[in-house]
């Protein structure tokens, strides 16, 4: 006779199997990615099981789609013939960008029991910068000698091709593996069976190197929308080709990270709701405490026009108005320059025509809003017209001073090869809260001799 705790221990198990099979059946009907969704309510324990009764083509696809954090719980709860499998079976720059995320002693215990030739192309890539175009690149990629004909081309294809993830392209390779050309598919079903390779390689051909930071090869696949490029060092030997689908893997990637930055927070890995309170403490407090910081300093210029404050209490109240109005003409600015750089619209070179165009653009839009400003202030104030003026000429100067910032800034940053994204709103607003300040209690001082 079983005990009321091992009864209810038994239906626990009983209803957990159930559950999982109902997955099971459901998940083989499903994409890898959608299985991984469907995946992330589970516990580590429930996530290991249904990964061992799915088949192992679909398990270790689900697995390329999880996030970081439960690839992290779950590699160490493999068996060493499970992990071996799962490197094996992934795509080397997959394995690698997997890898990359997790701790030291954890990479070095799942490299170990991988198969030797597996760790050598992983290892390779792990050599290369995580922003670099060979951190992103597969080593598994069709090359042919330029002698071979098209009908034995087409049948290594035939034979070997269910290995490669792009059937569509070959490169055409030397002796010593220097890329010479490439050859689509669609070319060589289209020519005769005769044909040599290096009669119907193109030989100009949009290529990046190993060490190219990886911007450079997601603009060169938006320029001439491509399907994958090949990545050669810098002697041209040809080491792997980048497909569009990591590309826009990256692609996502880099737009998270500069949102991230141009919120004032250190960029984060895993998601929202994966990443953990105390990590999120530490991504944003750093920065929160520089700008409160940089803060005090339009606090103290505010504490040095006390007097003048004390005389017209009435200048307190545009105070917020033209600090907020400096940090929106900024944030327009910076925001516009640093999406044309990342477009590679505008380059460093262009400094100087960026400025005069926001001069041009901050005069006029500082103009109209100093005169609507000086209308309200003169109707709702009669008699302070002075204020009005005061107030409207501080207007023109504040907008001018941030819009110059707010373009000039990021080209700075890029100069002194930062990131662009963090002069973004955050920062610009700080340095303009503290210019805008300066100016309108500068053009009172002058006009209203306070």
């Amino acid at each position: 006779m079983m005990t009321k705790e091992q009864k209810l221990e038994w239906r626990s198990e009983r209803n957990q199997n159930i559950k999982l099979h109902a997955l099971q059946n459901h998940c083989l009907h499903l994409p890898p990615v959608d299985c991984a969704e469907l995946m992330t309510k589970l516990t580590t324990d429930e996530k290991l099981q249904l990964l061992r009764m799915l088949p192992a083509k679909q398990a270790v696809d689900t697995f390329a789609e999880m996030s970081p954090n439960e690839q992290k719980q779950l590699l160490p709860e493999f068996t060493d013939m499970e992990t071996k499998d799962t490197i094996s079976q992934m795509a080397a720059d997959d394995a690698a960008d997997m890898l990359r995320k997790l701790p030291v002693s954890l990479v070095q215990n799942i490299l170990s029991r991988a198969e030797p030739e597996d760790r050598k192309y992983i290892s390779q890539l792990l050599q290369y910068p995580e922003d670099s175009a060979g951190a992103i690149m597969t080593t598994g990629f069709i090359s042919f000698a330029e002698n071979m004909t098209v009908e034995k081309a087409l049948a290594w294809i035939q034979q070997h091709g269910r290995e490669h993830r792009d059937i569509y392209t070959a490169y055409i390779i030397s002796a010593g593996g220097n890329l010479l050309g490439v050859v689509s598919l669609r070319d060589m079903l289209l020519s005769n069976p005769d044909t040599f390779l290096r009669d119907l390689m193109t030989q100009s051909m949009v290529k990046a190197y190993c060490t190219d930071d990886r911007e450079r090869v997601f603009h060169l696949f938006e320029r001439y929308d491509l399907t994958c490029i090949p990545v050669t060092d810098l002697e041209n030997r040809l080491l792997g080709v980048i497909t569009v689908d990591d590309a826009i893997d990256g692609m996502k990637e880099e737009t998270t990270e500069d949102f991230q930055k141009m919120a004032a927070t250190k960029p984060e890995e895993g998601t929202y709701l994966h990443t953990s309170v105390m990590q999120m403490v530490k991504n944003r407090f750093g920065w929160l405490l520089v700008l409160m910081i940089s803060d005090m300093i339009s606090g103290g210029i505010i504490g040095s026009f006390q007097g003048a404050l004390t005389a017209l209490p009435v200048l307190i109240t545009f105070i917020p108005m033209l600090t907020d109005t400096g940090g929106n003409a900024g944030s327009q600015s910076s925001t516009l320059v640093i999406r044309g750089m990342a477009l590679h619209e505008i380059q460093m070179s262009d400094a100087w025509k960026v400025i005069w165009k926001e001069l041009r653009v901050a005069t006029c839009c500082g103009a109209g809003l100093a005169f609507v400003n000086f209308i309200r202030i003169y109707l709702q104030y009669p008699g302070q017209s002075m204020v009005g003026l005061t107030v409207a000429i501080a207007m023109v100067f504040t907008v001018i001073m941030a819009k110059s910032i707010g373009g000039f800034l990021p080209i700075l940053a890029a100069w002194f090869k930062m990131d662009p994204a963090i002069m973004a709103s955050p920062l610009i607003t700080t340095i303009v809260d503290a210019g805008s300040l300066i100016i309108y209690f500068n053009v009172a001082h002058i006009l209203l001799r306070l």
